[in-house]
């Protein structure tokens, strides 16, 4: 762990230290409301091309449109209290989910390699997101929406922990 990391907490699988970027839930606030809109439009269109149907209208958009603004705010907040992440000299944690929640543990000797990926709005926000692939079948880990700087300190650190543990636990 490095010095400027927070102190470890007691079930790393439960409760990894580390949180994404708080833009990150821009970044979710954006992607929900864009799905949403899309929708929205549909309802839009619909209206427009079949005028005959305004109940049937308005109580589809009674329902969607509530649905869709607690859901553009409440999810990103949610999200960002669930995610979490931390690497230590023994493994990378991860935490996701908003529904269903998903833990994951990769051990360092596992480790295949680190990957930095970065969307354009991702990009746009300063954010990384790095996939770290090991020798498992249930796929790579994934540490997403960090600080730029941040990811790529811990790319950094990952290469150096995984050159100490040279030996192939796969």
């Amino acid at each position: 762990m490095s010095p400027d990391s927070p102190p470890r907490s007691t079930d790393p699988l439960l409760d990894p230290a580390r949180r994404p970027s708080p833009r990150a839930k821009t970044l979710w606030t954006v992607e929900i409301a864009l799905t949403w809109l899309v929708l929205i439009a549909a309802l839009v269109a619909w209206a427009v091309v079949d005028p005959d149907r305004r109940s049937w209208h308005v109580a589809v958009a009674v329902v969607v449109v509530p649905v869709a603004v607690l859901a553009t705010i409440v999810v990103p907040r949610w999200r960002f209290r669930v995610h979490r992440w931390e690497v230590t000299d023994e493994a990378v944690y991860s935490r996701v989910g908003w529904l269903s929640l998903e833990s994951r543990v990769a051990p360092i000797s596992r480790v295949q390699t680190v990957d930095t990926e970065r969307g354009p709005l991702e990009r746009l926000l300063g954010l990384s997101t790095i996939t770290v692939t090991t020798a498992s079948s249930a796929g790579a880990v994934r540490i997403g929406l960090l600080d730029r700087a941040l990811a790529e300190k811990t790319v950094a650190q990952l290469t150096e922990i995984a050159a100490r543990h040279r030996g192939d636990a796969t």
